[in-house]
């Protein structure tokens, strides 16, 4: 019986070289022809309905068309003081027990960004909460929020005998020296 089943092996090993033997053979011989022959025709590309493209773009970055300067800005009165031709305002405002500073967008009345003297980390590294030191310190931790938060561009304004305080001037510092830009750029009109 093994005898028997070795012999079929071999039989089959036998018949499948010959048969591929046979097909290079008839390979070998087609070459030559393909030479002279002509390229088939390509085909036409398929288009499928997820490759077609929208009629309308809908911009899904908020952000894109502020940091374009391309974004509308409400423009309020002439004689409204803070102006209100700004994407993002800042505003410093100091107690008589402590300094907080806020980041307002265009449309809201909430703050974007906060940072204040009343945050227990700010609390435990300053003596003062109403100091130079402090409106600096707000100023440097604003900033790295902002920054963090994608804000490099805010508008800030303040009354010119306040501006003139130091600690506004050290606030101010704080906010350029950290990365953001103080002033936005000039609505593009097109």
């Amino acid at each position: 019986m093994a005898l028997f089943s070795d012999v079929c092996r071999s039989a089959r090993v036998l018949l499948a070289q010959c048969q591929r033997s046979a097909a290079a053979a008839a390979w070998l011989h087609c070459q030559p022809a393909r030479k002279y022959s002509q390229a088939a025709p390509e085909p036409e590309a398929v288009v499928s309905d997820n490759e077609d493209i929208n009629k309308t773009f809908v911009n899904r970055n908020p952000r894109n068309l502020e940091q374009m300067a391309l974004a509308v800005k409400d423009r309020g009165w002439a004689t409204v003081w803070p102006s209100r031709k700004y994407y993002h305002r800042l505003v410093l405002r100091r107690t008589q027990k402590h300094t907080t500073a806020e980041v307002y967008a265009c449309d809201s009345t909430d703050p974007v960004l906060s940072c204040s003297t009343t945050e227990w980390a700010m609390k435990r590294q300053l003596g003062s909460m109403r100091s130079v030191a402090a409106c600096r310190a707000v100023g440097e931790v604003l900033a790295q929020r902002c920054c963090e938060a994608g804000i490099t561009r805010l508008y800030y304004r303040e009354v010119p005998w306040m501006f003139r305080s130091e600690a506004n001037q050290s606030f101010w510092r704080a906010m350029k020296e950290g990365g953001v830009v103080l002033n936005e750029p000039k609505q593009k009109f097109v």
